[in-house]
Parts: structure tokens; sequence; C-alpha cells
């Protein structure tokens, strides 16, 4: 009897890098600092921020690369939940990421991208309604989101080789992109001193406080998606050195470019300008290089979300692979495609699935409600490095995290922060994504009394 095909090993070290980097930085970089600097009018701060938010990142990099080099399988966050906590955390981690996360991120980037090229093809916009039925609208917008969803899909359907090949390619046109924008940027002479003075505008302590709680807030949108690499840890070769490797070269590298475009940002206009501007890269970019430049700018941006949007479309179906290897999902969703070595009925049901949520524009919705879940989630993941220490002292553990055990508990105390104010902000939404996170429970048991009974 013939084996069943498999997934292999095709990602190598500048593979992985180029995932971490190409996933993290979309369209967040772009829009952030403006919103930073309304509580937090100081360049000297906003860098802080920055900073911080930097450390943080490398420090949960440093937490999962231990994880990811003792368990290189697909899933990631899922293998290990399900090896220190059971199968049922592990199951809503994976019904979160499929339901609402991974495909209405996916959702989302689409759509702007979609918003994007309408400030080149108008009949392409988000705002150009082609179906009115009254109690829903259909517009070219989303039909355009629909088809890069769908295409991407395919390209990843169709080989990892392309998909990474497709994923190498953006990574660098954007690290590219960034680099001459910021250091061309730093080099242009501009009427705008930056003050460097850490209080110039004499906040109170209290003040400094909320602001740098909101800035950080902000920070960590931006540098989301640093884990999601792990997601394809099965794929990786050499993934005891190539994985924990990649996840340092490629927070570090991010946190870089960060900072030279936020310094071109600071020297492009004075703080009170920045303060409040949500597109600050592309009105930085104005500053410094007049209207002409804007729309290469906004390319750059496209490009960069292109590069997001694929990450997420590779990594994501990896999870349902993982679930459904353990007959907690769909059964078809475990078969790997024969000669393309990729799970192509999962990724089939993600693009589906994010189609759908592009279609209907749930997506937002859905994105909020289980922000504070994913923190929840994402601690829970991040503490398994204790758990499994103790529980598994003899697993192989060809990288340990640095500084342990205060790395990792200083991620997770940073990462519980953030939840916790989220409940606050906004406990409504919040109590909703539990809700939406429970409903997976009737799932979870529906498909462990199937395997239980062999069905």
């Amino acid at each position: 009897m013939e084996a069943s095909p498999k997934l292999k090993r095709q990602l190598g070290l500048f593979d992985s890098t180029m995932m971490v980097i190409g996933i993290v930085i979309g369209s967040g970089i772009f829009m952030t600092t403006g919103l930073m600097a309304e509580t937090l009018p100081s360049p000297s701060l906003i860098l802080i921020a920055w900073v911080l938010g930097g450390v943080m990142m490398l420090a949960g990099a440093l937490t999962y690369a231990e994880l990811g080099a003792a368990m290189p399988k697909a899933g990631g966050q899922y293998v290990y939940l399900r090896e220190a906590y059971g199968p049922l955390p592990a199951f809503l981690f994976g019904w979160v990421a499929f339901i609402a996360y991974l495909t209405g991120t996916n959702a989302a980037i689409a759509v702007a991208i979609a918003e994007h090229m309408g400030s080149f093809f108008p009949t392409l916009s988000p705002g150009n309604i082609i179906l009115d039925l009254g109690f829903y609208h259909l517009s070219s917008g989303q039909l355009m989101a629909l088809t890069i969803i769908f295409g991407l899909s395919l390209v990843n359907y169709l080989g990892v080789v392309l998909g990474k090949w497709v994923q190498n390619v953006l990574t660098i046109l954007k690290i590219g992109s960034i680099l001459v924008f910021a250091l061309i940027g730093l080099f242009v002479t501009t009427n705008v001193s930056i003050d460097y003075t850490l209080n110039p505008t004499g906040l109170s302590f209290g003040q400094i406080l909320m602001g740098m709680g909101v800035a950080l807030i902000a920070v960590n949108w931006t540098v989301g998606g640093w884990d999601y690499v792990t997601l394809v840890s099965g794929e990786i070769k050499s993934p005891g050195k190539n994985l924990p490797r990649a996840l340092i070269f490629g927070t570090l590298a991010i946190i870089s470019l960060y900072i030279l475009i936020n310094l071109a940002y600071l020297k492009s206009m004075p703080i009170s300008q920045i303060a409040g501007e949500v597109k600050i890269g592309e009105a930085s970019a104005r500053a410094l290089f007049g209207n002409g430049i804007a729309g290469l700018f906004t390319v750059a941006v496209m490009l960069s979300m292109f590069g997001s949007l694929n990450g997420n479309i590779l990594v994501g179906p990896r999870v349902t692979y993982a679930m459904a290897k353990d007959d907690l999902f769909f059964r078809q969703a475990a078969d790997v495609h024969p000669k393309y070595r990729t799970p192509g009925n999962a990724i089939i049901l993600q693009g589906i699935w994010a189609g759908i949520l592009t279609l209907t524009g749930t997506f937002k919705e859905l994105i909020t409600l289980v922000v504070f879940v994913n923190f929840m989630l994402w601690i829970a993941a991040s503490s398994t490095v204790f758990v499994l220490r103790k529980k598994q002292p003899d697993l192989h553990r060809p990288y340990k995290v640095w500084g342990y055990p205060w790395v990792p508990a200083l991620f997770i105390l940073f990462s519980l922060a953030i939840m916790v104010n989220t409940f606050f902000e906004s406990p409504g939404q919040s109590l909703m994504g539990l809700g939406l996170t429970f409903m997976g429970l009737p799932a979870y048991y529906y498909w462990n009394k199937r395997k239980i009974e062999g069905g």
C-alpha cells in the first residue's frame, strides 16, 4: 500500500527569515506613528515605545524559538498547547484562528489592498457599489479582494517553493523600499529639527504613562505576526537551528527598519503635524519628496500588504491541517497534495472562509472581538515553555531560550498587561470574543466523539 504523501521540509533559513519579516511588516508601520503622537507628543518617547515593543517582540521570539525547535511540527502554537495542556485548549486556538483571526486578517488585508488600488483605478474601489439589494451591498473592491485571496491561495496551493519565492521577492522589495525611503529621508535637508527632549510638552507622569500604554498597544499591533513562522515548523529544514535563527534575525531586522522609518517620519514634519495623521507614511513622503512620490509610496504600501497576505495564506492552513491530523477538524484538511506537497484542502477551506468574510464584510467585527482572546491564547502558548520543561524534561531542545525564566516571564507579563488593558477598554467586545471562542466547544465535542468512536 502506497504511503500517504507528507509535507516536505523545503524552507531554508533565508526563506523562514523573509517569512517573519514579510508577515509582520504590512500596513501598520505606515499608519501607527501618527496615532501614537496624539497621546505621546514626544519624538524620544515614541522611539522608546518602538524600542520597548521590539524588546518584547524579541523576548517572545526567543521563547517561541525554544518551543519551535523542540517541536518542529505543522501547527506551531496548536502543538505547544496540545502537548502542555491537552487537546481542548489547542483546539480553541485553532478554532479562533480559523473562524476569526487568521481568515479575518486575510480578508482585512485584501480589502485594504483593494482600497489602495482604488486610488489608481476608481472602478476597483470598495466604494464602487455594483450590486445593491437594499439589505446587502456588493462593491467592486470586494470582488477585487476576493480575487486577490483566491489568487494567492492558488499560488500557495501549487507548492511551498512557489509560495516561498513569491514571499521572498515581495519581502525583498518591501525591505528595499523601506530602506530607500528611510535612508534618503534621513539625508534630505528639511526645516524640521527632531527635538529629543524627553518631555517637550510638559506632560504629567500619569499622562506619559497613559500615552505610553496607548503607544505600546499600537506598536504591538504593528509587530504582530512574528510567531506565524512556527506554524510551518514542519516544513523548515534543520528546524533546530534555522527556526530560532529566523525568529531572532527576523525580529531584529523588523525593529531596525521600524526605527529607521520612524526617524524619517520625525524628520519630515513637526510632531504637532504628525499627531493624528493616519496615513503618516504617505504624508511623510509628500513632505520629504513632493506630491509626485506619494503615488509611488502607495505602491510600496500595496506591495508590503501583498507580502503580508501571502505569508498569512501560506502559514494559516497548517493549523487546520494539524487539527485534522488529530481528527479534530474536517478529515479532508489533513490531506497533502501528492504532487505539490501542500495541505491543499486546508488552503481551499481557508480561502473559502476568508472569501465569505470578505463578501459579508464581517471580518472587522470578528477581528475586534477576538483581540482579547488572541492575547489570552498567546499567553497560554508562551507559558508552555515553563510547563513543558517540567512535564517533558527529557525533550530534546536544540535551542533553549536565553535568559530563562526571566525573558519568557517578561514577555508574558507584558502581554498580560495589554490583555487586561484591552478588557477594560472594550469589556463588551472582550466578553463577546470569549463567547465566540466557547462556541467552538460543541464543535470540539462533536469531532472528539467521532474520534473516540472511530467514525
